[in-house]
């Protein structure tokens, strides 16, 4: 009761303890607003879009101008087809790249030197990317393609894979390889069998983060994939994909076409949702 006492009289503790308020105000008011408008992202997301979705959005393809009617399916078909192509692309190239670097990142300077390239490719804006990709590809080939596409996010999806290995390996406790050593295990068996088995759960997690990613990336396949109207599984032709579907579909004229530009983002938000809780299942199940 007195020490109680003599802290409500003392000026320094008085001015901490109100710092300490309202910080904590301003903390759960800032995460209040990100909440809110995210709720309310996804209402009129959910509002606008649910009346699109039905059978024939999975049955059915883009629609012609002016027509009724019509689907998704060569669009989810499309972004299925090089969403799947660029993660077999990106996650051998992201596991090797991130235990190398975590093998050697303190002693290669190369390896340091690929660290920062890694953390300057995670910030990079994707429209730069996929105009690299029309530079180095498309324009020497004289057309658009899925390869491409697939390609364009493959380099974005490689960074992630990269340093969520990194940091995944990062956390196996240094006993771990200081006993496959004593037992006359060579690097290269300690790193992929002993440090990359200990942590699979949290690469495997990063491999969705990167899938989740990529499949909303709209500005790389602008530049690679462009769009087609027809269904195809030609990998080097134009080829139709969510993202660019809803950005084009979104702003013309016709209603039929913004309800199923409502309804492809509502499929692309509900797909990205799942992994996301995929990925958070597999990361507190290996914890437990």
């Amino acid at each position: 009761m007195n020490r109680d006492l003599e802290h409500s009289n003392n000026p320094i503790y008085t001015r901490r303890l109100w710092q300490h308020r309202i910080g904590i105000a301003l903390s759960v008011s800032a995460m209040a607003s990100g909440v809110f408008f995210l709720l309310w992202i996804l209402a009129v997301l959910v509002i606008n879009g649910i009346g699109a979705i039905d059978w024939a959005i999975f049955t059915q393809t883009t629609p012609a101008p002016g027509s009724d009617g019509g689907g998704l399916m060569n669009a989810i078909v499309g972004s299925l087809l090089m969403v799947g192509v660029a993660t077999l692309i990106s996650t051998p190239i992201g596991i090797f790249a991130g235990v190398y670097l975590a093998e050697y990142g303190e002693e290669s300077r190369f390896a340091q030197i690929t660290r920062f390239v890694t953390d300057v490719m995670l910030s990079a804006p994707s429209i730069v990317i996929g105009l690299f990709v029309y530079a180095m590809y498309v324009a020497n080939v004289r057309h658009f393609s899925g390869w491409a596409g697939s390609v364009a996010i493959a380099l974005i999806a490689v960074p992630v894979v990269v340093r969520t290995t990194d940091n995944m390996l990062g956390l196996v406790p240094n006993s771990l390889r200081e006993a496959a050593f004593a037992l006359g295990a060579p690097r290269w068996k300690v790193a992929t069998m002993v440090r990359l088995r200990a942590v699979k759960a949290g690469v495997v997690t990063g491999v969705l983060l990167a899938v989740a990613r990529i499949s909303g990336e709209t500005a790389p396949l602008l530049f690679t994939a462009l769009n087609n109207q027809f269904f195809s599984k030609d990998m080097n032709a134009p080829m139709a994909n969510l993202p660019v579907v809803i950005f084009q579909f979104a702003m013309s004229p016709y209603d039929n076409w913004r309800e199923l530009a409502w309804g492809g983002a509502l499929l692309i938000t509900f797909s990205v949702l799942g992994l996301n809780i995929l990925s958070r299942t597999l990361v507190r199940t290996s914890k437990n």
